[in-house]
């Protein structure tokens, strides 16, 4: 018995064509999928923040926790405003290509005023309460996830064919 003919190095895989979707078809992938709003994201960011402190403040009560907690909110609801503003200003929306790289430019000033502030913070807590503060901050920061996990899902449009 012989062994099977192998398929040749050479062979190409054949790829299904790319097929553009009609704009009925894009209308409706749009409504399936709705854009998270940074704004929306940096309002839940401050709302989580001013919980913690608020929790920090009634629970343990000492101030120098409490300011930990805030400031470890702060540190990632302020560069996260920036972050929002620079993706939504004039010029992050002239082309595709200035997008990525606006995208790219205010995550890294983002990320550079976050370890920024994270340094600066023995500087500026006279008590700081290092575990305070990053409880503020992961519990800031996770609002991303939630974010993405509850958007807001448009129902599926009645009327329009998907073929």
């Amino acid at each position: 018995m012989s062994p099977a003919p192998r398929a040749s190095h050479h062979e190409e895989a054949v790829e299904p064509e790319f097929v553009p979707m009609t704009a009925a078809q894009a209308q409706a992938w749009r409504l399936r999928n709705p854009v998270v709003s940074p704004w929306g994201v940096v309002g839940a960011q401050l709302l989580v923040g001013c919980v913690s402190t608020l929790v920090a403040w009634l629970l343990i009560g000492r101030p120098s926790v409490v300011w930990s907690v805030a400031y470890g909110a702060l540190a990632v609801v302020l560069p996260a405003a920036l972050f929002a503003r620079g993706l939504t200003g004039r010029l992050s929306s002239l082309n595709p290509g200035a997008a990525v790289l606006g995208f790219f430019v205010w995550e890294l000033v983002k990320v550079a005023l976050t370890v920024a502030m994270l340094l600066a913070a023995p500087r500026l807590l006279v008590a700081l309460s290092w575990p305070a503060m990053l409880v503020g901050l992961v519990l800031t920061m996770k609002v991303y996830w939630v974010a993405l996990a509850f958007r807001k899902r448009a129902r599926p449009a009645t009327g329009l064919r998907q073929e």
